[in-house]
């Protein structure tokens, strides 16, 4: 597959930003890489420590709609399903089964899973629109499920004083839960960056580019749309379960639509196709809401949607993506 493929239309389509930084010099990566790690140790010591696990977990949540979004070319609406799932069942096991955390999320996450294999055998046989109605609809039905099913989910009120658990170590404290959850962040982070470096993932963009010629080089394409729509609920379950545990309550709000809308919005945000925009919309939003809510701003929707519509309009790639892009540009020896 090539960086600059051809879609059915045979106009042109850009190559990623993630293309761009992978073309970079190795020296540039790693150094890059040691500059993320380093932010992410330290980011507990410069923000609200409840304010650095949200990120984490919103990463995650971000990442997992860019597997579709951005690298498959499915828009989801219904993510919240996933990642208000896996809250749940973490919650649940962490209640009611005292097993460390990371089981607990390690179980919510392929909870999230397994929901996504029906969901997605329906949804993928839809593309466009039509795809995230099919999304947002099975979304709602979950949402509506946990509503009802009070005796498990307690309904409005939800689930409350949920424990983290792990090997008898104090971490009440959202400073040391923050430095506990962050190796599971990383993990599925990673696990995101995999997919999309290796052949997999670019048949996933040769699908996104031209499902037509990817069809007619032999590859099963409902069946990869299928596999990547459950990786994405797995990655996605796994910020959820964090997500539960940060909080130390659920609420019906994780199964919300909105909750899905607001993931798309931190992808846009940070760039769509990049991966690591993700991470950086997530940081974005969490930050700019959390000093909104405190400085006793309410319409905090008002600005975040005013932002949105200004990335849209002026930074069509995203923040992250339009760096790249410009970084690409201007790099000692391009071709032409």
């Amino acid at each position: 597959m090539t960086t600059v493929a051809e879609t059915e239309s045979g106009a042109k389509r850009p190559p990623s930003a993630l293309a761009a930084v992978a073309r970079s010099p190795r020296w540039l990566r790693y150094a890059l890489l040691a500059v993320g790690l380093g932010m992410a140790a330290l980011l507990p010591n410069v923000l609200y420590p409840p304010v650095a696990v949200d990120i984490l977990c919103w990463a995650l949540f971000a990442v997992s709609v860019d597997l579709l979004l951005g690298y498959t070319g499915l828009m989801s609406f219904g993510h919240a399903a996933f990642w208000g799932t896996s809250a749940y069942v973490t919650g649940l096991v962490a209640i009611n089964a005292g097993l460390p955390f990371p089981a607990a999320v390690l179980l919510g996450a392929l909870a999230a899973a397994v929901l996504a294999v029906p969901i997605g055998y329906l949804a993928v046989s839809r593309t466009g629109i039509y795809f995230a109605m099919v999304t947002l609809a099975f979304a709602q039905m979950v949402y509506f499920i946990a509503n009802e099913w009070r005796s498990v989910t307690r309904g409005e009120n939800g689930l409350q004083g949920v424990p983290r658990e792990l090997l008898g170590l104090d971490l009440t404290d959202d400073y040391y839960f923050y430095y506990a959850a962050l190796p599971i962040a990383l993990l599925g982070l990673a696990a995101a960056w995999r997919i999309v470096n290796s052949p997999f993932g670019r048949v996933l963009v040769g699908i996104r580019d031209n499902p037509a010629r990817a069809r007619a080089l032999g590859y099963p394409v409902r069946r990869y749309k299928l596999t990547v729509f459950v990786l994405s609920g797995f990655i996605a379950g796994l910020g959820g379960g964090l997500f539960a545990l940060g909080h130390r309550f659920v609420s019906l709000e994780t199964l919300h639509w909105t909750t899905s809308g607001k993931a798309v919005i931190v992808v846009v945000l940070g760039g769509i196709g990049t991966l690591w925009g993700g991470v950086l919309g997530a940081g974005i939003l969490v930050r700019l809401e959390d000093w909104l809510s405190f400085s006793g701003f309410e319409a905090i929707n008002l600005v975040t949607g005013t932002i949105f519509v200004l990335v849209v309009l002026l930074f069509r790639r995203g923040i992250w993506g339009t760096v790249a892009a410009l970084a690409a540009r201007w790099r000692p020896g391009r071709r032409e």
